[in-house]
């Protein structure tokens, strides 16, 4: 089955939104403050830049050329468009914990 129309471009437009969400976020927190850090504000970096590598990763996997009807990529790109934005929520959601 093929993707609708204009999936792609819908995919990638909200894989670069959530990625603008996850930097807003990180300079609101304060990844910039002179304390030093602790373990949980290193955890929630980790997590946001994991976050950050899966959705910058999202558009060259829905584009990358594959055989007539294999869908395997974009499917894959949706996994990891997921996974990012999961990560950056749960990113937001430790700091606002922790």
């Amino acid at each position: 089955m093929q993707s609708p129309t204009g999936s792609v471009v819908a995919l990638s437009s909200a894989a670069s939104t959530m990625f603008s969400i996850g930097i807003v976020f990180l300079g609101y927190w304060g990844l910039h403050e002179p304390t030093p850090w602790r373990i949980a504000d290193r955890m929630v970096v980790v997590i946001a830049l994991a976050g950050f590598a899966c959705l910058a990763s999202v558009p060259w996997l829905a584009t990358s050329p594959a055989p007539p009807g294999d869908e395997t990529r974009f499917l894959l790109a949706r996994r990891v468009f997921l996974a990012g934005a999961l990560a950056v929520w749960m990113a937001i959601a430790l700091s606002l914990i922790f």
